[in-house]
Order: C-alpha cells, then structure tokens, then sequence
C-alpha cells in the first residue's frame, strides 16, 4: 500500500467532532489533532418491518447498544385509557422527515405506523363490557355467543364495577373507525437502532386529525 493510500484511509469513517466545521464567521479551523475514538460515529441502523433481528453493540466504557435491524412487534400506550398491549407492527405510513422512510418501511423514532389493534379492543370488550370495532354480522355472532366477554356470566360484585365504569367506554369517532378496521395509527417513541424496541402511543385527538389530514394529502398527490 502506498504512503498516500494509507492517509486516505486513516482520513475516512464517521466522525461526531465539531473541528472540522466552520467558524460562525465563515473561516476555517485549523486542524490541531487527528481522530479520537471517542469522536466516532456508526452506520445507521435502518430498522425495517420484518422478523425480529438485534445485533448487540460494545460501546465506551463497555455499555452495549441493541442494534434492530428488524423488528414486527412493540409495545404500545393508549394514553386516554392508561393501558398498555404488545402489539403487531402492520405497516409504516408517514414519516415528516423523509418519504423514502416510508417507502421502504424503516423504522425510526417519531415515524407513524399502523399496528394490530385486536389486543386493545380485547381488553376495551372485558373492562368496559360492551363491544368495541365490530361489523353487524361479528356483532350478532357476539351477541349470541354465550361465552363471548359481554355474554360470559359475572358476579354481582363485577356486574357493580362494570356499570360504574360505563360513563367512561365512550371512545371518539375517529378512533371508533380505525378499530372498525382493525388497524390503530400510533407514534413510535423509542429509538430502535439504539435500544432494540420499537415502542410508542396510540394517536388521539388533535394529533390523530393532524396526521390523518397529512396522510390523506399525500395519498391523492
């Protein structure tokens, strides 16, 4: 190998510093030291939709990072209810940074996805005790399965606690219809190339209207 092929790759990799950017007036830095291991940076992970796949990652100070480079379940928060399910990850459908995100399905943190919402509507059916998400003819089938969450006998006392709860089992109409579908739009909150998961909320309210406006626009362009 040559003297000036060695500089190159001696020169090359991915670096987090801050000396090689410009002044805020303009001017150059010099340069007063070659690269620090603790400058380095890594390859991004782009996390796809797929069967789970983490790669560990030794870190300074010997801490580990959880590298997804796939992954098809989460667990996700229905904030209005105070519940948490593990959940299926269907689909990635909007991304604010980056359209090519959603294109090839990665997931990152703040991406929308769709997610399987039969365990929420499962737990909504037996805290609550009315159904939640069903068509007309799943709805009669229900109703005349004596052993389904809102025929199955319960004692007096659950009875009680099922009708004091009933004020609260009203759900907005938007969020009524997605479960219709049996898809939820939710949020990942957590950073899957870094921590392994893929984790987040259900979308509600303002939020819900927003993102819903957004992935309507870009549908019809």
């Amino acid at each position: 190998m040559r003297l000036e092929d060695t500089w190159t790759c001696a020169k090359m990799g991915i670096s987090r510093d801050s000396w090689h950017k410009r002044r805020k007036t303009g001017g150059h830095r010099a340069q007063v030291r070659k690269k620090r291991k603790f400058e380095l940076g890594r390859p991004a992970a782009n996390t796809k939709l797929g069967a789970k796949r983490i790669h560990t990652v030794r870190t300074r100070g010997g801490n580990r990072k959880f590298r997804a480079l796939r992954l098809d379940f989460g667990n996700y928060s229905w904030g209005s209810e105070a519940i948490t399910r593990k959940s299926r990850i269907i689909d990635v459908v909007y991304n604010a940074s980056n359209n090519e995100l959603v294109r090839t399905k990665t997931l990152v943190k703040n991406c929308i996805v769709q997610v399987d919402s039969t365990p929420f509507r499962q737990w909504f059916e037996a805290h609550y005790g009315v159904p939640l998400g069903r068509k007309k003819a799943a709805l009669k089938e229900l109703e005349n399965d004596p052993e389904s969450e809102i025929n199955k006998k319960r004692s007096r006392h659950v009875m009680a606690k099922i009708k004091r709860r009933a004020p609260g089992s009203k759900i907005e109409t938007l969020l009524e219809e997605q479960f219709l579908t049996g898809r939820l739009y939710a949020c990942v909150s957590s950073r899957p190339g870094q921590c392994g998961r893929c984790d987040g909320y259900i979308i509600e309210g303002k939020e819900l209207e927003f993102y819903m406006k957004k992935i309507r626009a870009k549908k019809t362009k």
